[in-house]
């Protein structure tokens, strides 16, 4: 059943419109795998620099929350945003700039934990909700062999900490504690539940 649609008994579907706040293709599938798909897409531009001191997951809930009030929203729609990012200890490590500080992010978390955070916030009628994951990751030692493949095939870009666990570098994580869509992108228990809230229903009553 897709929204605004007809369903076999021929009753309206009378979910609302909903805009993803994001152009992140990973989100758009995830967001698949529990039967919802954006009635459209609007990428919200704001300043995602942290502040001075700022910790991982206040600055993941403050990013998001500027995200869904940037996405411009009608009456009868619901925005989807989100945010994710990479932290060792206090230090954040947000999209790499080049090729040169994404090789700096992958030599920090080489042989190390490190955590995951996305947030993930819905604005409807009904308000703005939003939860916060936080997921653990172990990455394997690096060899520079592995740490150059890695960089020349250029999947670190756009990537927060330099790297997508869900591309060839899956191959360097041997261990994750908490939500593996999370660290894609998108904790997609969590967003079932905020949708639901907001009203729009999610096939297959899961939420």
């Amino acid at each position: 059943m897709s929204a605004g649609g007809d369903d076999d008994d021929g009753r309206e579907d009378l979910r609302p419109r909903l805009i993803l706040g994001s152009a992140s293709p990973r989100r758009r599938e995830l967001l698949a795998q529990i039967g919802v798909v954006a009635d459209e897409v609007r990428p919200a531009d704001i300043d995602e620099t942290p502040l001075k001191a700022e910790l991982a997951r206040p600055y993941c809930a403050r990013v998001t929350l500027a995200k869904a009030a940037a996405t411009e929203r009608t009456a009868s729609e619901v925005v989807l945003v989100a945010d994710t990012t990479v932290a060792m200890g206090r230090r954040i490590l947000g999209k790499p700039e080049d090729e040169k500080e994404a090789a700096a992010f992958l030599l920090a978390l080489s042989g190390r934990r490190h955590r995951v955070v996305t947030c993930v916030a819905v604005a409807s009628d009904k308000g703005v909700r939003h939860r916060v994951v936080e997921s653990q990751v172990r990455m394997k030692r690096l060899s520079d062999a592995e740490v150059n493949g890695y960089l020349a095939s250029g999947d670190w870009r756009g990537k927060a900490g330099g790297y997508a666990i869900q591309g060839p570098a899956g191959t360097f994580i041997p261990w994750i504690s908490g939500s593996y869509s999370a660290i894609m992108g998108l904790p997609l228990a969590e967003t079932a539940v905020l949708l639901r809230d907001a009203g729009y229903a999610v096939e297959g009553g899961w939420s």
